[in-house]
């Protein structure tokens, strides 16, 4: 196998490294010390990610592209929440709420690394959160593992401790294009997801506590669809988003196959493991049109998907949906995979 570590920058005072790395079958992977972020990968010899082609192009507004998102992925309702009956108060990145960790999260961090050059070459991560940083109570330990197995697939396993009860909700915001980074928009990708209920958001995206069957809706992708059908329904959760940006619910339990995502210039397939209860379909609605990406070209609004797994969004406010609790007698243990054929 193969594994190449180069020097490509420095953040925040860091040097910043670009780790390559090799299955030799067919996947092949570009990962950044900062923000954990996979900027390319090659599934024989397509690049299936959205993305910048230097370091300093991640500093901009991309979305939070590619990168290990914490301390909590998704929204946190009014940047606030109760633990063990004391109140805790976030910094607010996304209007009054608090999104993706906070203004400085995972996402902005240079990560620690060691390198393993096996038959599944694999980048190891690890990070130290500070009590009270963006306001999350305790300290954190995170580790996060990116292995390209023989399967062709890049898994990604996320582990975490702290001294203190706090919450730890992990997970990646690639954005997938299958038929190629820079090759038209997802419309007619195919997804097929196990997914028999959603969670519909308020106006600021924010989950406000129901939980509502798929059934006759653009979120039932249990026989497969494409995401046109979505884009030109007149749902009104897709109008009001522009697109899909909503929490589905998983169908089963512990780890699983819980997808298919279908390219349809190229036919390349994703199948999708995890052992989380949700994922949010983010279809980059939002993008920012303007910015210069991979090759010198801006990439559009529904030129992507991101699939993200997660516990529920705003989920710490809700006692009815999965809990993003980390005691501190836990040990934070969750992967999920994306494999290629």
């Amino acid at each position: 196998m193969s594994i190449v570590k180069k020097l490509c920058g420095v953040a925040d005072g860091c040097d910043v490294y670009s780790i390559k790395l090799d299955n030799e079958k067919g996947l092949k992977a570009e990962i950044l010390t900062y923000g954990g972020i996979i900027k390319n990968l090659w599934y024989n010899g397509v690049d299936v990610l959205l993305g910048r082609d230097s370091l300093e192009g991640y500093f901009e507004d991309t979305g939070y592209m590619g990168a290990l998102i914490g301390r909590n992925s998704n929204r946190i309702y009014n940047a606030e929440f109760m633990l063990n009956g004391e109140k805790y108060t976030l910094n607010k990145n996304d209007g009054e709420h608090n999104l993706h960790g906070g203004k400085c999260g995972f996402d902005r961090k240079v990560w620690d690394f060691k390198l393993v050059d096996k038959e599944e070459p694999s980048l190891i991560l690890s990070l130290v959160s500070d009590d009270m940083e963006e306001g999350y109570p305790g300290k954190v330990k995170v580790k996060v593992t990116y292995t390209l197995t023989k399967e062709n697939s890049i898994k990604i396993h996320y582990e975490g401790t702290t001294n203190k009860d706090t919450i730890l909700s992990m997970t990646n915001h690639a954005y997938f294009n299958l038929n190629g980074h820079d090759n038209g928009l997802i419309d007619d990708h195919i997804l097929t997801l196990q997914s028999s209920f959603y969670t519909p958001n308020t106006p600021d995206c924010m989950p406000y506590g129901e939980i509502l069957k798929v059934d006759g809706t653009p979120f039932d992708f249990r026989n497969g669809k494409t995401f046109k059908e979505g884009f030109e329904s007149d749902f009104d959760q897709i109008k009001l988003f522009g697109g899909y940006d909503h929490n589905l619910v998983l169908d089963g339990f512990g780890y699983r196959k819980v997808g298919t995502l279908k390219g349809d210039k190229t036919n390349i397939q994703m199948e999708i493991y995890t052992d989380l209860p949700g994922v949010q379909i983010y279809s980059g609605n939002v993008i920012n049109e303007k910015l210069i990406a991979k090759d010198g070209k801006p990439n559009k609004i529904h030129q992507s998907v991101c699939l993200e797994t997660q516990v529920f969004p705003n989920g710490i406010n809700y006692s009815h949906f999965p809990s993003p609790i980390l005691k501190k007698s836990e040990k934070y243990d969750t992967t999920t995979e994306y494999k290629f054929i």
